[in-house]
């Protein structure tokens, strides 16, 4: 029963950069796990597809979609409760609708590349990137 709000996206030409950030917060009475945190994306007509994660104990434990390898870093500030993706060289296919994503747990297995396995989620911000 956690809040996820992300924030950050906008319009950028092509080899612009965004940060996106996303605040989590437990809903009052409740408690949350921030093993794992991640973003998503949706372009239109497109399946959701995820873009990164990251969790272990020490929150050094990072995956990253094929397609953002190197032009994209996700980073946490565990005081603040959020984690954030810097997004640079960004390409007109990166365009699409970026969510934050939380679970108390995950692996580097397949499942959790799979919107499916991931319970927490934000009500996602805009990113469109232009030619």
């Amino acid at each position: 029963q956690v809040q996820l709000a992300e924030s950050g996206g906008g319009s950028v030409q092509a080899g612009g950069s965004l940060r996106l950030s996303c605040a989590v917060s437990a809903l009052p009475g409740y408690t949350y796990s921030r093993n794992c945190m991640g973003w998503f994306r949706q372009a239109p007509g497109k399946e959701r597809e995820v873009v990164s994660y990251i969790y272990g104990t020490g929150r050094d434990i990072t995956y990253y979609a094929d397609s953002v390898k190197g032009r994209f870093t996700i980073s946490t500030n565990n005081a603040k409760n959020m984690v954030s993706l810097q997004m640079n060289s960004l390409e007109p296919q990166d365009t699409a609708m970026y969510y934050c994503v939380t679970s108390a747990v995950c692996d580097g297995s397949r499942w959790f590349l799979d919107a499916r396995a991931w319970p927490g989620w934000g009500q996602g911000t805009q990113v469109t990137v232009s030619s």
